[in-house]
């Protein structure tokens, strides 16, 4: 009986030595809203590559090619600190954008290994639905994040930009109208 007892206590002791090993998993979330104007306005403005404007906290756009879908652009954000992505997923005709973020400082944007879809899908003839597909890993990607960098507050942090970049494409687009 000792030895039963001693081995699940070993095994236990194990299985909690792993699971505290493990660093962290990937998150998913998603973001939508309706703007009142027809799809293809507002799909021309948020695949904009040369302009990024609308996305939260954004001032300057600097693209490196004009392919959308496997280009680089660092953006120029209002802390002073840049964000570079790259363009995944291209496809017009199905009102449809994908692009990796592959450097942000974490005070920024808490996250790492980005990668955001984007679809612009009709809602009659003069509203749209914009959705934004998001993955990606938390700020700290070693055991035992600080608090602000941890999995709950990165997930908050890239859902509060992901929204008010919506909130500030609607305000733009709308107001183009």
């Amino acid at each position: 009986m000792k030895k039963i007892t001693l081995a699940t206590a070993a095994m236990a002791a194990l299985v909690a030595v792993t699971a505290q090993a493990h660093g962290p998993t990937r998150r998913k979330t998603a973001e939508s809203i309706e703007i009142n104007a027809p799809a293809d306005k507002v799909f021309k403005v948020a695949a904009d590559w040369k302009d990024a404007g609308w996305m939260q906290g954004v001032t300057k756009t600097e693209t490196q090619g004009d392919d959308p879908a496997k280009s680089k652009r660092t953006l120029t954000l209002k802390s002073g600190n840049t964000m570079v992505q790259t363009g995944g997923k291209y496809k017009p005709d199905d009102r449809l954008f994908m692009f990796y973020i592959d450097k942000v400082d974490v005070k920024d944007l808490p996250a790492n290994d980005y990668s955001g879809t984007i679809t612009v899908e009709p809602q009659g003839d003069a509203k749209s639905k914009v959705e934004w597909k998001a993955a990606f890993y938390r700020g700290y990607m070693n055991n035992d994040p600080p608090a602000e960098l941890n999995d709950e507050n990165s997930e908050k942090a890239v859902k509060a930009w992901m929204k008010q970049s919506l909130e500030n494409l609607k305000a733009k687009v709308e107001k183009g109208s």
